[in-house]
Protein backbone atom coordinates (compact mmCIF):
# COMPACT_ATOMS: atom_id res chain seq x y z
CA UNK A 1 0.00 0.00 0.00
CA UNK A 2 1.37 3.65 -0.67
CA UNK A 3 1.61 5.53 1.82
CA UNK A 4 0.38 9.22 1.21
CA UNK A 5 3.52 12.27 1.30
CA UNK A 6 2.53 15.47 2.07
CA UNK A 7 5.08 18.68 1.74
CA UNK A 8 6.92 19.62 4.05
CA UNK A 9 7.52 23.60 4.20
CA UNK A 10 9.53 26.35 6.65
CA UNK A 11 7.30 29.41 7.63
CA UNK A 12 7.65 31.18 4.32
CA UNK A 13 6.16 28.03 2.43
CA UNK A 14 9.75 27.29 1.11
CA UNK A 15 9.21 23.27 -0.13
CA UNK A 16 11.96 21.26 2.35
CA UNK A 17 10.65 17.98 1.14
CA UNK A 18 8.14 15.35 1.47
CA UNK A 19 7.30 12.96 4.23
CA UNK A 20 4.58 10.44 5.15
CA UNK A 21 1.62 12.13 6.61
CA UNK A 22 0.95 9.93 9.39
CA UNK A 23 4.82 10.95 10.24
CA UNK A 24 4.26 14.75 9.88
CA UNK A 25 1.17 14.26 12.25
CA UNK A 26 2.70 12.29 14.91
CA UNK A 27 6.32 14.13 14.77
CA UNK A 28 4.37 17.54 14.09
CA UNK A 29 6.66 18.99 11.21
CA UNK A 30 5.51 21.88 9.64
CA UNK A 31 3.64 20.86 6.03
CA UNK A 32 1.35 22.36 3.33
CA UNK A 33 -2.39 22.07 3.66
CA UNK A 34 -5.54 23.35 1.89
CA UNK A 35 -8.94 24.50 3.31
CA UNK A 36 -11.60 25.20 0.61
CA UNK A 37 -14.80 27.03 1.71
CA UNK A 38 -17.61 27.22 -0.28
CA UNK A 39 -20.83 29.54 -0.22
CA UNK A 40 -23.93 29.25 -2.27
CA UNK A 41 -25.77 32.82 -4.43
CA UNK A 42 -27.47 33.18 -0.97
CA UNK A 43 -24.34 33.48 1.30
CA UNK A 44 -24.76 30.11 2.93
CA UNK A 45 -21.72 28.35 3.79
CA UNK A 46 -21.54 24.78 3.02
CA UNK A 47 -19.90 22.72 5.52
CA UNK A 48 -19.11 18.70 6.34
CA UNK A 49 -19.48 16.57 9.20
CA UNK A 50 -16.26 14.70 9.09
CA UNK A 51 -16.69 10.83 8.35
CA UNK A 52 -16.36 8.54 11.89
CA UNK A 53 -13.50 6.68 10.13
CA UNK A 54 -11.33 9.38 9.40
CA UNK A 55 -7.86 9.58 11.50
CA UNK A 56 -8.33 12.41 13.13
CA UNK A 57 -11.23 15.07 14.19
CA UNK A 58 -13.59 12.64 13.24
CA UNK A 59 -17.07 13.24 13.59
CA UNK A 60 -16.71 17.06 13.42
CA UNK A 61 -18.10 19.81 11.76
CA UNK A 62 -15.48 22.02 9.20
CA UNK A 63 -15.09 23.73 6.44
CA UNK A 64 -16.44 22.39 2.66
CA UNK A 65 -13.26 20.11 2.43
CA UNK A 66 -9.64 20.01 3.48
CA UNK A 67 -6.70 17.94 2.83
CA UNK A 68 -2.99 18.07 1.90
CA UNK A 69 -0.89 18.79 -1.73
CA UNK A 70 0.51 16.41 -2.82
CA UNK A 71 4.62 16.58 -3.61
CA UNK A 72 4.52 18.50 -7.23
CA UNK A 73 1.05 19.33 -6.81
CA UNK A 74 -0.48 23.31 -6.50
CA UNK A 75 -2.39 23.79 -3.66
CA UNK A 76 -5.07 25.14 -6.09
CA UNK A 77 -5.09 21.63 -7.79
CA UNK A 78 -5.30 19.96 -4.21
CA UNK A 79 -8.14 21.82 -3.34
CA UNK A 80 -10.19 21.71 -6.80
CA UNK A 81 -8.82 17.66 -6.55
CA UNK A 82 -10.52 17.12 -2.90
CA UNK A 83 -13.73 19.13 -3.92
CA UNK A 84 -14.33 16.65 -6.53
CA UNK A 85 -13.03 13.68 -4.36
CA UNK A 86 -14.98 14.92 -0.70
CA UNK A 87 -17.87 16.49 -2.01
CA UNK A 88 -18.19 15.96 -5.67
CA UNK A 89 -18.27 19.70 -6.25
CA UNK A 90 -16.48 21.83 -8.64
CA UNK A 91 -16.22 25.59 -8.58
CA UNK A 92 -14.22 28.49 -9.55
CA UNK A 93 -11.62 28.75 -6.70
CA UNK A 94 -9.82 31.68 -5.43
CA UNK A 95 -6.97 31.88 -2.62
CA UNK A 96 -7.67 34.34 0.15
CA UNK A 97 -4.64 33.74 2.53
CA UNK A 98 -2.74 31.52 4.35
CA UNK A 99 -1.24 30.86 7.83
CA UNK A 100 0.33 28.77 10.15
CA UNK A 101 -1.27 26.99 13.11
CA UNK A 102 0.09 24.28 15.62
CA UNK A 103 -3.05 22.24 17.56
CA UNK A 104 -2.81 18.96 19.35
CA UNK A 105 -5.79 16.69 18.18
CA UNK A 106 -7.29 13.21 19.25
CA UNK A 107 -4.90 10.08 18.91
CA UNK A 108 -1.64 11.43 20.08
CA UNK A 109 -1.50 13.44 16.89
CA UNK A 110 -1.06 17.39 16.11
CA UNK A 111 -1.33 19.41 13.25
CA UNK A 112 1.42 21.74 12.25
CA UNK A 113 0.28 23.42 8.72
CA UNK A 114 1.16 26.36 6.57
CA UNK A 115 -2.69 26.11 5.32
CA UNK A 116 -4.01 27.91 2.40
CA UNK A 117 -7.61 29.17 2.40
CA UNK A 118 -9.30 29.08 -0.75
CA UNK A 119 -13.00 30.16 -1.58
CA UNK A 120 -15.43 29.59 -3.85
CA UNK A 121 -19.39 29.72 -5.02
CA UNK A 122 -21.28 26.68 -6.11
CA UNK A 123 -25.09 26.07 -6.22
CA UNK A 124 -24.59 22.53 -6.82
CA UNK A 125 -25.86 19.78 -4.71
CA UNK A 126 -23.05 17.57 -2.82
CA UNK A 127 -22.80 14.23 -4.03
CA UNK A 128 -20.61 13.29 -0.92
CA UNK A 129 -18.02 10.25 -0.38
CA UNK A 130 -18.95 8.51 2.93
CA UNK A 131 -15.52 7.59 2.98
CA UNK A 132 -14.95 11.15 3.90
CA UNK A 133 -17.79 12.99 4.48
CA UNK A 134 -20.65 11.93 7.38
CA UNK A 135 -23.02 14.71 6.53
CA UNK A 136 -23.56 18.34 4.93
CA UNK A 137 -25.40 21.21 5.64
CA UNK A 138 -26.05 24.88 4.56
CA UNK A 139 -26.30 27.32 7.54
CA UNK A 140 -25.77 31.35 7.32
CA UNK A 141 -22.81 32.82 8.99
CA UNK A 142 -25.09 34.47 11.46
CA UNK A 143 -26.20 30.89 12.97
CA UNK A 144 -23.13 29.50 12.26
CA UNK A 145 -21.35 31.97 14.72
CA UNK A 146 -24.28 31.08 17.44
CA UNK A 147 -23.76 27.48 16.83
CA UNK A 148 -19.60 27.92 17.65
CA UNK A 149 -20.25 30.14 20.62
CA UNK A 150 -22.03 27.17 22.00
CA UNK A 151 -21.06 24.32 20.66
CA UNK A 152 -17.25 24.93 19.74
CA UNK A 153 -16.24 21.09 20.65
CA UNK A 154 -18.55 20.38 17.70
CA UNK A 155 -16.17 21.83 15.15
CA UNK A 156 -12.56 21.45 14.22
CA UNK A 157 -9.69 23.28 15.43
CA UNK A 158 -8.40 24.54 11.88
CA UNK A 159 -12.12 25.92 11.35
CA UNK A 160 -12.38 27.97 14.62
CA UNK A 161 -9.43 29.14 13.80
CA UNK A 162 -10.22 30.85 10.18
CA UNK A 163 -14.09 31.18 10.26
CA UNK A 164 -14.01 34.78 11.14
CA UNK A 165 -11.06 35.74 8.74
CA UNK A 166 -12.97 33.51 5.76
CA UNK A 167 -16.16 35.74 6.72
CA UNK A 168 -14.13 39.11 6.64
CA UNK A 169 -13.49 38.04 2.57
CA UNK A 170 -16.83 37.00 2.04
CA UNK A 171 -18.64 40.77 3.15
CA UNK A 172 -15.72 42.17 0.77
Amino acid sequence: MIQEQVIVVDENDVVLGSMEKMEAHRNPVLHRAISVFIVNSEGEWLLQQRALGKYHSNGLWTNTCCSHPQPGESSLDAANRRLAEEMGLKAELTEKFHFIYREPLDNDLTEYELDHVFVGVSNQVPNINTNEVLSYKYIAYDDLKKDIETNPDNYTVWFLKIVDRVNQYLKK
